[in-house]
Protein backbone atom coordinates (compact mmCIF):
# COMPACT_ATOMS: atom_id res chain seq x y z
CA UNK A 1 0.00 0.00 0.00
CA UNK A 2 1.32 3.44 -0.92
CA UNK A 3 1.07 6.04 1.83
CA UNK A 4 0.19 9.55 0.63
CA UNK A 5 2.72 12.24 1.47
CA UNK A 6 1.86 14.90 4.01
CA UNK A 7 0.00 12.54 6.34
CA UNK A 8 0.93 11.31 9.80
CA UNK A 9 2.49 7.97 10.55
CA UNK A 10 0.08 5.15 9.61
CA UNK A 11 -1.51 3.34 12.56
CA UNK A 12 -3.45 0.12 12.82
CA UNK A 13 -7.23 0.55 12.78
CA UNK A 14 -8.75 1.18 16.22
CA UNK A 15 -11.59 3.15 17.79
CA UNK A 16 -9.07 5.86 18.69
CA UNK A 17 -7.84 6.13 15.07
CA UNK A 18 -11.41 6.46 13.79
CA UNK A 19 -12.23 9.13 16.40
CA UNK A 20 -9.07 11.13 15.67
CA UNK A 21 -9.71 11.10 11.91
CA UNK A 22 -13.40 12.03 12.26
CA UNK A 23 -12.59 14.94 14.59
CA UNK A 24 -11.32 16.58 11.41
CA UNK A 25 -14.59 15.88 9.57
CA UNK A 26 -17.03 18.75 10.09
CA UNK A 27 -20.63 17.55 10.43
CA UNK A 28 -24.00 19.16 10.83
CA UNK A 29 -25.74 18.65 14.16
CA UNK A 30 -29.19 17.11 14.54
CA UNK A 31 -31.29 15.90 17.43
CA UNK A 32 -33.25 12.69 16.91
CA UNK A 33 -36.37 12.20 19.06
CA UNK A 34 -38.94 9.44 19.56
CA UNK A 35 -41.64 8.49 22.00
CA UNK A 36 -42.43 5.15 23.50
CA UNK A 37 -44.27 5.92 26.71
CA UNK A 38 -41.69 8.59 27.42
CA UNK A 39 -39.86 10.96 25.08
CA UNK A 40 -36.24 10.20 24.25
CA UNK A 41 -33.69 12.02 22.17
CA UNK A 42 -30.02 12.27 21.37
CA UNK A 43 -27.61 14.48 19.46
CA UNK A 44 -26.46 13.01 16.15
CA UNK A 45 -23.74 14.04 13.74
CA UNK A 46 -24.22 10.96 11.58
CA UNK A 47 -27.32 12.21 9.74
CA UNK A 48 -27.19 11.52 6.00
CA UNK A 49 -29.49 11.86 3.04
CA UNK A 50 -29.92 8.42 1.47
CA UNK A 51 -32.37 8.86 -1.44
CA UNK A 52 -34.68 11.48 -2.91
CA UNK A 53 -37.28 9.03 -4.21
CA UNK A 54 -38.58 7.93 -1.84
CA UNK A 55 -37.14 10.55 0.55
CA UNK A 56 -34.90 8.50 2.86
CA UNK A 57 -32.33 9.48 5.46
CA UNK A 58 -30.13 7.59 7.89
CA UNK A 59 -28.47 8.10 11.25
CA UNK A 60 -26.48 5.98 13.68
CA UNK A 61 -27.43 5.24 17.27
CA UNK A 62 -25.42 3.32 19.87
CA UNK A 63 -27.13 0.23 21.24
CA UNK A 64 -25.83 1.17 24.68
CA UNK A 65 -27.45 4.60 24.64
CA UNK A 66 -30.42 5.38 26.89
CA UNK A 67 -32.45 6.25 23.77
CA UNK A 68 -31.85 2.95 21.98
CA UNK A 69 -34.61 0.85 23.63
CA UNK A 70 -37.25 3.36 22.46
CA UNK A 71 -35.65 3.93 19.03
CA UNK A 72 -35.45 0.14 18.60
CA UNK A 73 -39.25 -0.08 18.79
CA UNK A 74 -40.35 3.32 17.45
CA UNK A 75 -42.37 3.43 14.25
CA UNK A 76 -41.67 7.17 13.84
CA UNK A 77 -38.80 9.49 14.77
CA UNK A 78 -38.26 13.24 14.69
CA UNK A 79 -35.18 14.69 13.03
CA UNK A 80 -34.27 18.26 13.99
CA UNK A 81 -31.50 20.31 12.36
CA UNK A 82 -29.94 22.71 14.85
CA UNK A 83 -28.86 26.30 14.28
CA UNK A 84 -25.57 27.88 15.31
CA UNK A 85 -27.23 29.44 18.38
CA UNK A 86 -28.34 26.04 19.75
CA UNK A 87 -25.09 24.73 21.23
CA UNK A 88 -26.66 24.28 24.66
CA UNK A 89 -29.56 22.27 23.20
CA UNK A 90 -27.07 20.05 21.35
CA UNK A 91 -25.05 19.62 24.55
CA UNK A 92 -28.17 18.77 26.59
CA UNK A 93 -29.17 16.00 24.18
CA UNK A 94 -25.56 14.74 24.04
CA UNK A 95 -25.05 14.64 27.81
CA UNK A 96 -25.67 11.34 29.58
CA UNK A 97 -28.20 11.64 32.39
CA UNK A 98 -29.44 15.11 31.32
CA UNK A 99 -33.11 16.05 31.71
CA UNK A 100 -33.51 16.41 27.94
CA UNK A 101 -37.23 17.17 28.00
CA UNK A 102 -37.22 19.27 31.16
CA UNK A 103 -38.54 22.83 31.61
CA UNK A 104 -35.60 24.40 29.75
CA UNK A 105 -36.39 22.49 26.52
CA UNK A 106 -38.98 23.96 24.15
CA UNK A 107 -40.89 20.97 22.79
CA UNK A 108 -44.35 19.57 22.14
CA UNK A 109 -45.88 16.27 21.06
CA UNK A 110 -46.18 16.35 17.28
CA UNK A 111 -47.68 14.07 14.66
CA UNK A 112 -47.52 10.35 15.52
CA UNK A 113 -46.67 11.41 19.09
CA UNK A 114 -43.11 12.32 18.09
CA UNK A 115 -41.52 14.99 20.32
CA UNK A 116 -40.92 18.12 18.21
CA UNK A 117 -38.33 20.66 19.36
CA UNK A 118 -39.09 24.36 19.01
CA UNK A 119 -36.83 26.94 17.40
CA UNK A 120 -34.83 24.52 15.25
CA UNK A 121 -33.64 25.30 11.70
CA UNK A 122 -35.82 22.52 10.23
CA UNK A 123 -37.59 19.35 11.36
CA UNK A 124 -38.91 16.16 9.80
CA UNK A 125 -41.13 13.33 10.98
CA UNK A 126 -39.87 10.03 9.56
CA UNK A 127 -41.20 6.47 9.46
CA UNK A 128 -38.51 3.94 10.35
CA UNK A 129 -38.04 1.43 7.53
CA UNK A 130 -34.89 -0.43 8.68
CA UNK A 131 -32.46 -0.84 11.54
CA UNK A 132 -29.17 -2.24 10.25
CA UNK A 133 -26.65 -3.75 12.71
CA UNK A 134 -23.28 -1.96 12.53
CA UNK A 135 -20.90 -2.94 15.34
CA UNK A 136 -22.06 -1.44 18.64
CA UNK A 137 -24.52 0.79 16.73
CA UNK A 138 -27.52 0.48 14.50
CA UNK A 139 -27.93 2.49 11.32
CA UNK A 140 -31.55 3.59 11.20
CA UNK A 141 -33.04 4.24 7.78
CA UNK A 142 -36.22 6.28 7.78
CA UNK A 143 -38.61 7.73 5.21
CA UNK A 144 -39.56 11.39 5.55
CA UNK A 145 -43.36 11.75 5.82
CA UNK A 146 -43.73 15.37 7.00
CA UNK A 147 -41.47 18.30 7.69
CA UNK A 148 -40.89 22.02 7.96
CA UNK A 149 -38.31 23.35 5.48
CA UNK A 150 -35.32 25.28 6.72
CA UNK A 151 -35.42 28.93 7.59
CA UNK A 152 -32.46 31.20 6.86
CA UNK A 153 -30.58 30.25 10.04
CA UNK A 154 -27.00 29.13 9.90
CA UNK A 155 -26.37 25.52 10.94
CA UNK A 156 -24.60 24.26 14.03
CA UNK A 157 -21.46 22.29 13.15
CA UNK A 158 -19.51 19.68 15.11
CA UNK A 159 -15.74 19.81 14.49
CA UNK A 160 -12.68 18.84 16.53
CA UNK A 161 -14.80 17.62 19.42
CA UNK A 162 -16.86 20.78 19.88
CA UNK A 163 -19.92 22.57 18.58
CA UNK A 164 -19.12 25.55 16.38
CA UNK A 165 -20.49 27.70 13.55
CA UNK A 166 -19.64 28.25 9.91
CA UNK A 167 -17.26 31.08 9.20
CA UNK A 168 -17.47 33.27 6.09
Amino acid sequence: MTVPTGTGTPRTASPELLRSVFRQHAAGVAVITASGGRPVGFTATSLSSVAAEPPLLSFGVGTGSSSWPVIAEAEYVGVHLLGEDQRELAATFARSGADRFGPSTDWRAGPEGVPLLGGVVAWMICRVVARVPAGDHRVVIAEVVLGAPPDDSRPLIYHRGRFTALRD
